[in-house]
């Protein structure tokens, strides 16, 4: 090889692809940063079930719950550690009974902080809602049910109308949009070339929905009395849907009252049949 090949003068002078002499003497460290992996479908699972064990039986130990959620040691281990890594629990020393104190550091218990009680604790709520409708349509029958759903979507109503009081026609599908996301729906707006969709990405009541639809029939006419206008319901996640999308099709009628029934899931029409429950 010539001078000229050799790799601290190749490409010409004054143009060297490795100086040898400069590259010796330095000393910097190459980094490469990659993002945290985020848990897989079955992690999440997995720490739901973690959450749920300590909000219903309290705080515990990680054998503890290993044992009661089916779970090794390592895998126990490696949940509680992102969970603590996430803020939703948190570590405290066991309360030793008197005269049972052991050798040795006391055993740690985790428990739920109030983030992981605010994630943990709306399913229970849910439950208990279900239980609690299932048990007033068993009282009270249909008419009871759809009291009841007549009157939740009339408070959401009520809501929405204050948050999209003085918005013109124009702009009152954006201003219902904001009043349902105050009222806990993240709610948004897409124009379509067949009219408006408004689309809910989160549904406080979607597990009780999924076993009581009339709650989305009274919902959807809610929403057509607000916008005055006919409207549809495209999907549902009580449904198992991404979102709930209510359709607003273009020069669609002014919408005509309320009636004696809620609108129809599937055509958006009045429908003179009794509410649904479905089975667990």
């Amino acid at each position: 090889m010539t001078p000229a090949d050799s790799p601290a003068t190749a490409g010409g002078p004054g143009h060297p692809v490795f100086d040898l002499p400069r590259e010796i003497g330095h000393t910097g460290v190459v980094k490469t940063v990659t993002e945290p992996p985020t848990p897989g479908a079955a992690d999440g699972r997995t720490r739901d079930r973690v959450a749920r064990s300590l909000l219903t039986d309290g705080p515990s130990t990680a054998a503890g719950l290993g044992a009661r959620l089916g779970l090794s040691p390592a895998a126990i281990r490696r949940h509680l550690d992102a969970m603590l890594a996430a803020g939703t629990i948190t570590p405290r020393a066991a309360h030793a009974r008197p005269g049972r104190r052991g050798r040795g550091r006391p055993a740690k218990v985790y428990a739920l902080t109030d983030a992981g009680h605010a994630a943990a604790g709306p399913v229970a709520y849910e439950e208990l809602a279900a239980s609690a409708l299932r048990q007033l349509g068993e009282v009270g029958g249909d008419a009871a049910l759809l009291s009841f759903a007549a009157a939740r979507a009339a408070d959401l109503e009520r809501h929405i109308r204050e948050v999209a009081e003085g918005a013109d026609e124009d702009g009152r599908p954006e201003a219902v949009a904001t009043g349902m996301t105050a009222a806990g729906y993240a709610a948004s707006v897409s124009r379509v070339p067949s009219g408006i969709q408004i689309c809910q990405h989160h549904c406080p009541v979607a597990h009780v929905a999924e076993r009581f639809p009339i709650l989305c029939d009274a919902e959807t006419a809610a929403l057509a009395r607000v916008l005055d206008s006919h409207v549809q319901r495209l999907a549902t996640i009580a449904h198992g849907d991404g979102v709930c999308t209510t359709h607003i099709p273009i020069a669609a009628g002014p919408f005509i009252g309320p009636g004696s029934a809620p609108l129809s899931l599937a055509t958006g029409t009045h429908s003179p049949t009794s509410p649904k429950v479905r089975s667990e």
